[in-house]
């Protein structure tokens, strides 16, 4: 955000900040189903939203949770018009000077007046829960705005009681304590002149990392969590959750073979996966399951395209640490069945009984999976074979706003660009905020996003790539998005049961069965534009449940019958 943009951001705010900004009172939600359902996240289809990018009420260019509150019924409105979604995650709506755009936190115990107040936020809890809608916040709790008061405590002495909630070090020699980089470049140490002594920050020097080796920090978050779920929050996206303790000596970490980026030019064994994370997270795991429902899913930062045992290994040895983490090995899949089969063998190896996969295709900080595998006229095509994918997949699939429509992304152009990254690496780094273009809700001006100027520019296809336009069209990417998520929803199959990947069908082709108290789906996904032989164990009768070409009838199975090109259909038997 430029000088002038956050200026008059900040004005806005502090005329606001006395009215919207109160303490959280601790409460519970009336509208909470009394029956508990520990394992609801299991059988959820998660929907990510962008809060600055899904719909604006009140014209300023900027989504806000009025926005969510009246889109929730696109959502779920209990009925297969709608989407259909279980649980929406929040990318965060806490306080923020926003130079990383609510990803340096100056208050976890309020809203931005941007996206409303906690009165607002209150009756979105409300309105969710009555859909059956559960509610997941971000928390980002490795590190803190520069503006928090913590931080502005911990920078005004050496002596200050809350100075060892943040990482200082004495420089050494006159420069930073050690080679530590920051992941949005140059060095993770800043040093601060009133002391003389250098804080840490693992991403902006705008958002300096808190201590997690202190006490005081670990029960300042969790009494903070604790505010939140005693609300009604039904879980917590837990950001960078491997970075949170560092190494206790701060020691240099190794270098390797030169990379262009500097960051990359490291071996980041000691400023993140530290093994007393792990003690930190059975005991969240404790808090959470104190409230019988409630989840956590955590963000496992490592080099692309990563090992599935690293995010596996946040689980716990025994399954009592996060419910859920990311592995983010599906953006790194180029279009190949047979990639896409060895991601998912070698996740479901590591996870084994102890853990629940989950998977997604996109998110705010890569590139959209439909710009991914995009190719002129099969664009469509394939983005259907990948929600198939998605949502037929042994565990919680995770989508990420828009790529119901098929939004893509779209280079920001450079007087435009919010992002800080995009900004600093511009034009070598494609701006993160190219997946961050509103939403589109009809062929209006702005996409009906805003009747204001959109923070982001408005994707250039609005006008035919919009929830308007395809729903009325039956063959539109979003019916099937509605189509295949109920199909889900009502099938204990898909939502329960095991996976057996199949190795003998042919190239080009994903196949695979789902077996749940004797009865089986088999999922059968051609990747190519051409059709393909399957060879099935022997004649049978099968239900199509769903299908890219064919309508949902009874069909006799042969030993060998032929699919068409990027043909995906779901059968059970």
């Amino acid at each position: 955000m430029d000088s002038g943009s956050r200026s008059t951001v900040t004005s806005k705010r502090k005329k606001e900040t006395a009215k919207s900004i109160r303490p959280i009172k601790k409460s519970s939600t009336s509208n909470r189903a009394k029956k508990i359902d520990a394992d609801w996240w299991k059988n959820a289809v998660v929907y990510q939203i962008y809060p600055r990018s899904f719909k604006d009420t009140n014209g300023d260019g900027i989504g806000d949770l009025e926005g969510i509150i009246q889109k929730l019924d696109y959502l779920n409105d209990g009925t297969p018009n709608s989407l259909g979604i279980d649980a929406i995650w929040l990318s965060p709506i806490y306080p923020s000077p926003m130079y990383d755009f609510g990803y340096d936190i100056s208050d976890y115990e309020s809203i931005d007046p941007v996206f409303g107040n906690l009165d607002t936020f209150k009756r979105l809890l409300k309105e969710a829960h009555k859909r059956k809608i559960r509610i997941i916040m971000d928390l980002v709790a490795n590190h803190t705005s520069h503006q928090h008061p913590w931080f502005l405590e911990s920078k005004s002495s050496k002596d200050n009681p809350k100075r060892d909630w943040y990482i200082w070090k004495d420089p050494i020699d006159g420069k930073p304590p050690n080679n530590w980089m920051g992941t949005f470049g140059g060095r993770a140490w800043t040093l601060d002149k009133t002391t003389d002594q250098y804080y840490y920050h693992s991403f902006l020097v705008e958002q300096p990392d808190l201590n997690w080796r202190n006490p005081e920090v670990k029960k300042a978050i969790f009494s903070m969590v604790k505010n939140w779920l005693d609300m009604g929050v039904d879980g917590f996206r837990l950001d960078v959750v491997n970075l949170f303790v560092k190494d206790s000596e701060l020691r240099s970490n190794p270098r390797k073979r030169w990379i262009a980026r500097p960051f990359d030019q490291q071996n980041h064994i000691y400023d993140r996966d530290r093994p007393e994370m792990h003690d930190i997270l059975k005991d969240l795991r404790k808090l959470l399951d104190s409230y019988g429902d409630r989840m956590s899913v955590g963000e496992v930062m490592m080099e692309p395209p990563g090992t599935s045992a690293l995010p596996a290994s946040y689980y716990g040895a025994k399954g009592d640490e996060l419910h859920l983490a990311f592995n983010f090995a599906f953006f790194y899949t180029p279009w190949k069945a047979e990639k896409f089969r060895d991601v998912i063998k070698e996740w479901e190896k590591y996870l084994r009984d102890k853990g629940w996969p989950n998977y997604t295709l996109s998110n705010h900080d890569f590139r959209r999976h439909i710009t991914r595998y995009s190719k002129g006229r099969e664009t469509t095509a394939r983005a259907k074979i990948a929600a198939l994918m998605l949502l037929t997949l042994r565990g919680t699939p995770f989508l990420y706003y828009g790529e119901e429509l098929g939004m893509m992304d779209e280079r920001v152009p450079k007087n435009r660009i919010q992002d800080p990254v995009g900004i600093r690496y511009w034009p070598v780094y494609p701006s993160r905020d190219n997946c961050r273009l509103p939403m589109c809700w009809s062929g209006d001006v702005n996409g009906g996003f805003s009747s204001g100027e959109p923070w982001l520019p408005v994707f250039s296809r609005y006008e035919s790539v919009n929830v308007e336009t395809q729903s009325r069209s039956i063959e539109s990417l979003l019916n099937f998005y509605k189509k295949l998520i109920w199909l889900r929803k009502g099938n204990e199959i898909l939502k329960k049961g095991t996976l057996a990947l199949d190795y003998d069908s042919p190239p080009g082709v994903l196949q695979y069965t789902r077996e749940f108290e004797k009865k089986k789906c088999l999922i059968i996904l051609n990747f190519e534009n051409e059709s393909k032989k399957i060879v099935a164990n022997a004649n049978r009768t099968a239900q199509i449940l769903i299908s890219t070409h064919r309508k949902p009838e009874k069909m006799e199975i042969p030993v060998v019958f032929e699919i068409a090109p990027y043909e995906g259909l779901v059968l059970e038997y």
